[in-house]
């Protein structure tokens, strides 16, 4: 079993940053691909970014440039860096860990989430 526990969010205007952070612990494995997902009201969620263990990631395109995952594999901590957020950027962020599914960002590929954190941006 793996535990995921997200930072706080925030609230931020149009332009603005926030960082993002998910602790894991229990059965971690430096193999894990680590995500994060958002989920709007009335939406599906979406997945944002993936990482693996060598540091190989993948991003949706709606946040390509403007935000950047990273993990730190020896305290087995999970970043998101966002950057020129909007209010589309709005929603409930959720990391999640899996092994052995590859660059996914499909949510049902993952196995363990953590409980999600609020990001508002206004306008």
């Amino acid at each position: 079993q793996v535990q995921l526990v997200e930072s706080a969010g925030g609230s931020v205007q149009a332009g603005g940053s926030l960082r993002l952070s998910c602790a894991a612990s229990g059965q971690v494995y430096s193999r894990h691909y680590m995500a994060w997902f958002r989920q709007s009201p009335g939406k599906e969620a979406a997945g944002v970014a993936v990482i693996d263990s060598d540091g190989s990631t993948t991003y949706a395109g709606s946040v390509k440039g403007g935000f950047t995952i990273c993990r730190d594999s020896a305290r087995n901590i999970l970043f998101l860096q966002m950057t020129s957020l909007q209010p589309q950027d709005s929603a409930m962020y959720y990391c999640a860990a899996a092994r052995w599914i590859g660059l996914s960002l499909k949510p049902s590929d993952f196995t363990y989430w953590g409980q999600g954190t609020q990001v508002t941006v206004s306008s």
